[in-house]
């Protein structure tokens, strides 16, 4: 089974075209997204609607929450603030049911499924070094728990010398980011996982980022989300 693994879309709706072009040329059998689906980006309403097209499961994530309740943005920059109250305002009614009606953590028998971290998976607590990823093992029991949330993908082993996946070792692992890519690499990123052949890939690729740039311009978000995509940051 090919499943893939989408994480912080962030609105941005040609990453997330692009993403499922390729997730089709995968032939992947199922899509899971953990998270954010909505924030900073232009396109809230069309990427939500994507996602309850096409994903079999997805969780909530803290932008997804503030886009709910304006409350929990109060610890965002300010430009972030401003995304999510302005999301907050535009979304419709049936995709805020859909954001309100996701659970924080899904498990099935061989997946975990959180965005930040299945210890707090409430808290948001941010996992960017192997001393943070270690304690992360003790919270769930599946092979495999996808994270997102830093932006930043990466693979660990519970070993933490294990970079590659095997079998018999359970993996912590960051998907990166679909809508707004944070590691110096401004190209989309998802995780594409094979059971048969127990390999993983992250996968990136371009998109146009010039038109998601415009729909962030064009909604009068601030110019600093647009312009951080074409850096990766």
């Amino acid at each position: 089974m090919h499943i893939a693994i989408l994480s912080d879309i962030h609105s941005n709706l040609e990453a997330l075209r692009k993403a499922f072009s390729l997730i089709d040329e995968f032939h992947a059998d199922e899509v899971c997204c953990l998270g954010d689906i909505v924030g900073y980006g232009g396109n809230p309403n069309e990427c939500i609607d994507l996602i309850r097209q096409r994903a079999t499961h997805c969780v909530l994530g803290n932008h997804d929450l503030a886009a709910l309740d304006t409350s929990h943005a109060q610890y965002f920059t300010k430009d972030g603030q401003i995304a999510a109250h302005w999301t907050h305002k535009v979304l419709i009614k049936e995709n805020s049911d859909y954001l309100a009606s996701l659970p924080y953590i899904i498990t099935s028998e061989l997946l975990t499924l959180v965005h930040a971290n299945p210890t707090a998976p409430e808290q948001w607590g941010y996992i960017v070094s192997l001393e943070e990823a270690q304690p992360q093992f003790e919270y769930f029991k599946t092979p495999f728990c996808f994270i997102g949330h830093s932006h930043v993908p990466f693979i660990c082993g519970e070993d933490l010398k294990t970079f590659h996946l095997k079998k018999d070792i359970r993996f912590l692992i960051n998907v990166g980011s679909v809508g707004q890519p944070r590691d110096h690499n401004p190209q989309l990123s998802f995780g594409l996982l094979d059971t048969d052949a127990w390999t993983y890939q992250t996968i990136r690729a371009d998109y146009n980022i010039q038109a998601a740039a415009e729909a962030i311009t064009g909604n009068n978000l601030p110019r600093f989300l647009a312009e951080r995509l074409f850096r990766g940051v």
